[in-house]
């Protein structure tokens, strides 16, 4: 430490000013990835490595090293990625302004998705996006993380003519490399790839190695649940994945804000408060389970399908999306509550939310219903966060997001 040190020191040093700039950008992506992880076990101990690396960032003053840079261009020997990298005129503010996205593999599938942006079909289900990823890696998934909101057939009709551009591109399918998701079923999501490119795939499993996102569920006690729970808990877990793993989605959970949809990556606090809601819930809907009280079983689901309906895109995913059918998994099991409780001589009623908002915002909380201005056909609902319910003559209003007319 003492010589890194001395050497950031030195404020006429070129090497100091880019290993500086280098500890700046791994200084920015720990603090991206402490925002998006605020529940990992290394999340405290970031706190301390960030405040080392300020006080090293403190050292630095680069006048004279910004006067050598004028007339010195750095070519990496062991990245093939920096090898045009064009002579340094300023600090950089990270490793993304060494590497020209030209040097991306999949440039060829970037610019074909990223063309289609304009068209009407992708913009209604998407909004006016641009395409952010700096790595070949993270292009493969933020793509296909984007067609997990399209309807079936457009998501279909994309996914062969991805396999067909980055067959051009030299890259193949890896099914091997996959991230396996606790389910109650197999799924694959997306493939992942080799040869020029490696990317990581998505799918759903039924297998005991997959991934259960839930630390408060021991594996056993999972395997104890029914398989209502089972489905339950397998819905939670994915959703937290996504939320760790998602730059779009955002959150519309009543009870931690109603006012608004809220970015979760942007808002560390907020991510926090709906995950605490999102799992709070999932264990009141286990002891409601616990008691066989069919009515508190009942309300207990309707809260925890709204916090899982709550998780959402802008403009959100379509119905008929891979997202859609996910939360429809929740719905069916509510439905089957509903069954349950009218068996027990409860008069029971809930309706999901959906058409034409003027035709059902009497059904609903009509001061936090949310509108946006982008999806969607003007005056329709876009997505239903809470459904109505009625509960022997006790009503439990719903609560939307629909396109305005404006």
């Amino acid at each position: 430490m003492q010589h890194l040190r001395e050497l950031l020191a030195m404020d006429d040093s070129l090497i100091a000013w880019l290993l500086s700039s280098r500890l700046r950008e791994i200084e920015d992506f720990l603090k991206e990835v402490q925002a998006k992880l605020p529940q990992d076990s290394g999340a405290k101990v970031c706190d301390a490595v960030l405040q080392e690396f300020q006080s090293l960032l403190q050292l630095t003053s680069f006048d004279g090293a910004a006067n050598q840079s004028q007339d010195i261009a750095i070519t990496p020997k062991q990245d093939s990625n920096l090898e045009d990298t064009q002579p340094i005129t300023s600090p950089p503010s990270s490793l993304n302004d060494f590497i020209p996205t030209d040097e991306l593999k999949l440039i060829h599938l970037r610019d074909a998705f990223q063309t289609d942006t304009h068209d009407k079909d992708l913009i209604k289900y998407l909004g006016d996006f641009q395409l952010d990823s700096k790595t070949d890696s993270d292009l493969w998934n933020e793509i296909q993380h984007k067609l997990l909101r399209l309807p079936k057939g457009i998501a279909k009709s994309w996914k062969e003519r991805i396999l067909e551009i980055v067959q051009k591109d030299q890259a193949e399918i890896d099914i091997s490399n996959i991230v396996q998701l606790c389910f109650n079923d197999n799924e694959d999501i997306y493939p992942g790839l080799k040869g020029t490119v490696q990317a990581q795939g998505l799918s759903l499993s039924k297998s005991k190695n997959a991934l259960l996102n839930l630390p408060f569920l021991p594996r056993d006690k999972y395997e104890n649940l029914s398989d209502d729970l089972k489905l339950l808990a397998c819905l939670v877990s994915i959703c937290i994945f996504f939320i760790d793993t998602e730059p779009d989605l955002h959150h519309a959970l009543e009870t931690v804000y109603k006012f608004n949809v809220i970015h979760l990556p942007s808002n560390p606090e907020e991510c926090k408060k709906y995950i605490e809601a999102l799992t709070e819930r999932f264990q009141r809907t286990l002891k409601a389970e616990e008691s066989g009280d069919s009515l508190a079983v009942l309300k207990a689901w309707i809260s925890v399908d709204e916090a899982i309906h709550s998780l959402v895109f802008v403009p959100p995913a379509d119905n008929d999306s891979w997202w859609g059918e996910l939360k429809k998994q929740s719905r069916r099991i509510l439905t089957e509550k509903v069954k349950k409780a009218k068996e027990k001589g409860y008069d029971v009623r809930i309706r999901e939310l959906s058409g034409v908002y003027a035709d059902i915002h009497k059904f609903s909380s009509k001061d936090y219903n949310l509108p946006l201005k982008v999806g969607g056909i003007p005056g329709e609902v876009q997505a239903c966060l809470r459904v109505y319910a009625r509960i022997n003559n006790e009503v439990f209003p719903g609560r939307v997001i629909f396109r305005s007319l404006q």
